[in-house]
């Protein structure tokens, strides 16, 4: 479609203004495509504004727009918008730089390890064109849906859950990163502390600094958020909120130990306060690992945690489709703020989801997927442990989609990331992850969003050209990598 809407664009000069177009018939035959790409392609046309079409007679070259662009003056702004923040306890400026490195499309060539979604390749395309087709037919699918979220979905989540979790406690969102705003956004005032795991998610800090909440950063380990610490944080902040992800954190991959999990909740209940669990990468999980833990909210009967989860992350980044749950009085306030935010979550996907995750195809898919992860997590790190021994591989996970690697000292964190982009490869920057002063230069480098192995061992072998760039051929050393692999 794209390659045929360049050609007719590139000849709409052989036609004067109002001068027709020839018919659609004779422009399948004349490029031999179908008639459903020349629709797309003359509809293209049309949202730029050189075609239009008139029915029953054809479609027509635009009269051109001789209206000049308008240049206003909008420095006014620059004073209005740091009014605003004059005073606030914490001023709501946003930092989207650690989302968009991992939302951005990378130039053509280049090895897309910034990635925060699965490449196409390991999406489920035709098991969620069909659920769709589905969904489309079913009665009452373009209907207004409950606010709440359609019922049968509300109880798939709380069934996935566990822990006598109710459909009547679960509320069908936007995807997890709406869960995660609509969490905040009911559980702490504006300038008040949320405790958060230091790294953590960089969507979840700017969602936090957004809301006007101060982050409060609490060390992890190689088995999670560090319980002494979070008390002492809890003690010191008067905080009422931390945020955590139990399983396959991000970006270190750690899994909260089994004593972790019972001191976290006990801690959080000592305190009066919640627990957002952000459940983000069950379904992500590698083939080679072990039994999971269930969800902190299905040990949770006393309304501590409010849990978070998607569907996105193992699907597609258009199905945004996930769940927040909660017991309790907490429950009326996340429900009141998601209505006023977003009133519900468009009923055709809601329908969608239901019919994918019902279907056969649904655990074919989850099973493919952890298969090729942990394949993908194999040749990464084979890779970096022969050809960048210096990048230090502190924990090899068992879930999720990528690594995190620390720097040696004399590899500044900023350069390495310029350097890789002009060998053709691109990385998510460490620092975003942190609320505060990070404690070493990091990178994090997706597996999944690549077309596969062979690509893979491409952008290593790219990154250690950035390295030797940098470091003048030595690869900068040797540290030490996990042998698991």
């Amino acid at each position: 479609m794209a390659e045929l809407a360049k050609s007719l664009r590139a000849e709409l000069n052989r036609y004067s203004p109002g001068g027709k177009l020839p018919s659609s018939r004779a422009l399948v035959e004349r490029y031999r495509v179908s008639p459903v790409t020349v629709t797309r392609a003359l509809a293209q046309l049309v949202a730029e504004g050189l075609v239009v079409t008139r029915p029953g007679a054809g479609a027509f070259r635009a009269e051109p727009r001789h209206a000049a662009p308008v240049t206003g003056d909008t420095s006014w702004q620059e004073v209005a918008l740091s009014a605003d923040t004059a005073t606030e306890l914490v001023p709501r400026s946003v930092d989207a730089s650690g989302v968009l490195a991992t939302l951005a499309a990378p130039p053509p060539g280049v090895v897309e390890f910034n990635g925060g979604y699965l490449h196409p390749s390991l999406q489920p395309e035709r098991a969620l064109a069909a659920a769709l087709a589905r969904a489309g037919r079913r009665p009452g699918a373009w209907g207004r849906p409950p606010t709440d979220g359609l019922p049968e979905l509300r109880a798939w989540f709380a069934r996935e859950i566990g822990g006598g979790v109710t459909a009547a406690e679960v509320l069908i969102t936007a995807g997890g990163q709406s869960a995660l705003t609509t969490a905040l956004r009911a559980l702490a005032p504006p300038g008040a502390p949320v405790l958060v795991e230091s790294p953590t998610y960089p969507g979840m800090l700017a969602v936090a600094r957004a809301s006007g909440l101060r982050p409060v950063p609490v060390p992890t380990d190689a088995d999670g958020i560090r319980p002494d610490l979070l008390e002492a944080a809890f003690r010191a902040t008067g905080a009422r909120v931390v945020v955590c992800q139990p399983l396959f954190q991000n970006p270190t991959g750690a899994v909260l130990a089994p004593e972790r999990r019972r001191e976290v909740l006990r801690i959080a209940r000592a305190a009066g306060a919640f627990v957002v669990e952000d459940d983000f990468a069950r379904r992500l999980v590698h083939e080679d690992a072990g039994p999971l833990p269930p969800p902190l909210a299905a040990d949770d009967p006393d309304g501590v945690v409010v849990h978070v989860c998607s569907l996105t992350k193992p699907t597609s980044a258009s199905l945004r489709v996930g769940a927040l749950a909660a017991r309790g009085p907490v429950m009326e306030r996340l429900r009141a703020i998601q209505v006023v935010d977003s009133f519900f979550v468009p009923r055709p996907l809601q329908e969608a989801a239901l019919e994918l995750v019902g279907s056969p195809a649904w655990p074919r898919h989850l099973r493919a997927v952890s298969q090729e992860l942990k394949n993908r997590r194999t040749v990464m790190t084979g890779a970096l442990a022969l050809h960048l021994p210096s990048l230090a591989l502190p924990h090899v996970p068992s879930g999720g989609y990528h690594l995190w690697l620390r720097l040696p000292d004399a590899l500044p964190e900023a350069s390495l990331l310029a350097a890789a982009l002009r060998a053709g490869v691109v990385a998510a920057p460490g620092r975003p992850y942190f609320c505060a002063e990070p404690p070493a230069g990091h990178l994090r480098l997706s597996f999944a969003g690549v077309a596969g192995p062979t690509e893979i061992a491409e952008g290593v072998l790219r990154l250690r050209t950035a390295v030797d760039e940098l470091t003048g051929g030595t690869g900068g050393g040797r540290a030490e990598h996990p042998a698991s692999d």
